[in-house]
Parts: structure tokens; C-alpha cells; sequence
């Protein structure tokens, strides 16, 4: 299956965000791909100071750690990675090929995990929601500075066409709790006016969501 892959960066607050990680692909030249993204972007892939996990399968986790010398560790060493507890234990207790355990026992005697229950301010510019939904314990994240809100669903909001219709997934936990949380926050992006974050969009990985004789409409930024 072929599926578009765009995890984003965003500076705000003192703090260099990571917003789940990718597949951990390599380039050509053996560097990973997120790291040469970062630099290309004119920042260190060193400075990342929070990775925000929406949740753990693996198109969304795989580059939490990378490989060298042999050995797996982190590829944001001095980050805090920020998951949601009960996603966490789900994926050691039920096993699925949607969860890579080796990548997260990594992680685990890092010291660098971070686990959150429910929803919350993780601080003042950061907010977290437990909405369930594509995974039990999936998560989205929204984010407020000087120059606006950002809003990460993960693969609640993953691309704009599933603003335009209604559907159930059979590929989410609860179908229908995805559909309704798209419609919620599709509606809050459009009140609230703001940047949406889409994780596998096919064209405009950002835009502005608007709402109108009960029909959206995303525009690219």
C-alpha cells in the first residue's frame, strides 16, 4: 500500500517540536531522512527538545529510534517523548504488527518518555486530547503562539479529503468515533481559524479548514 508520509516540525515557545516521526527511512547516503528534513528546514535534529506522539503504529513511530554502529537509539536524543500512557501499554500487551516493540523497549530505558493520561496542558502553549478513536488511545495535539494555533490530529484529521465526506474507516479502532471527531475538529479549525497539521495529506500537507451551508472547505498555507 502506498501512503504519503509528513511528519512536521514546529519552533514555538523556546520549545523544537517533532510531531510523530515517520517511518525512520534512510537517504541514499545512509543519513535519516528526518534528520536531513530538519536541516534542510535550518535547524539541528540535536535541538529537538519535545517529539509529540499521536499515536504508535508503526507509519507514525518507526523513527523514534534509528539505527548505528549496530545498535538501535534514539533519534531525538534529547527530547521528551510524549505518549499516551494507556497507547503505551496497549502496545506491549496487545500484540499487532501495528506496533514495533524493539523500538519502543529503546525508548523505555532512555529515560526520555514522557506518558500522559487523558487530556491536558503539557504546558502552557501545548495542549493534548485523548480522543481515541483510530487507535484506543490515540491522541491529537494543539499548539498556541503569538502567530496563531496549530492543530495535529494524527490520523484522527490525517488528510483534508476526509473533511469532505463522511465515512467509516475499517481500519480505525471505532469507525464511527473517527468520523464524528473529524466533523468536531473540523468545525473548531474553522471557528478557531486554525493550522491544520495533515500527517498522510496527498498534496497540501497544511491548510485552513473553513465551514459553510454545512460543508467544508480546506484551503492550502
Amino acid at each position: 500500500m502506498f501512503i504519503y508520509i509528513q511528519p512536521f516540525l514546529a519552533a514555538t515557545g523556546g520549545d523544537l517540536i517533532v510531531f510523530d516521526t515517520g517511518l525512520g527511512f534512510k537517504d541514499e547516503n545512509g543519513e535519516m531522512q528526518i534528520h536531513q528534513n530538519i536541516r534542510d528546514a535550518g535547524y539541528d535534529p540535536a535541538d529537538i527538545t519535545l517529539v509529540l506522539m499521536s499515536h504508535l503504529h508503526s507509519d507514525h513511530a518507526g523513527g523514534m529510534v534509528m539505527e548505528k554502529d549496530g545498535r538501535l537509539e534514539l533519534t531525538f536524543p534529547h527530547a521528551e517523548y510524549v505518549v499516551q500512557r494507556g497507547e503505551w501499554e496497549n502496545a506491549y500487551s496487545k500484540p499487532s504488527k501495528s506496533y514495533r516493540t524493539e523500538i519502543f523497549d529503546v525508548l523505555q530505558r532512555s529515560g526520555s518518555l514522557h506518558l500522559v493520561e487523558g487530556s491536558g496542558q503539557l504546558n502552557e502553549r501545548i495542549r493534548f486530547e485523548l480522543t481515541g478513536g483510530h487507535s484506543e488511545f490515540h491522541q491529537i495535539f494543539i499548539v498556541n503562539d503569538e502567530k496563531g494555533t496549530c492543530f495535529f490530529g494524527g490520523d484522527i484529521l490525517p488528510e483534508p479529503e476526509q473533511l469532505l465526506r463522511r465515512f467509516k474507516a475499517k481500519y480505525d479502532f471505532d469507525g464511527a468515533r473517527s468520523m464524528e471527531l473529524r466533523e468536531e475538529y473540523g468545525k473548531k479549525a474553522a471557528e478557531n481559524n486554525w493550522t491544520c497539521l495533515f500527517y498522510h495529506a496527498k498534496s497540501s500537507a497544511m491548510g485552513k479548514v473553513f465551514y459553510e451551508d454545512e460543508t467544508f472547505r480546506v484551503e492550502g498555507v
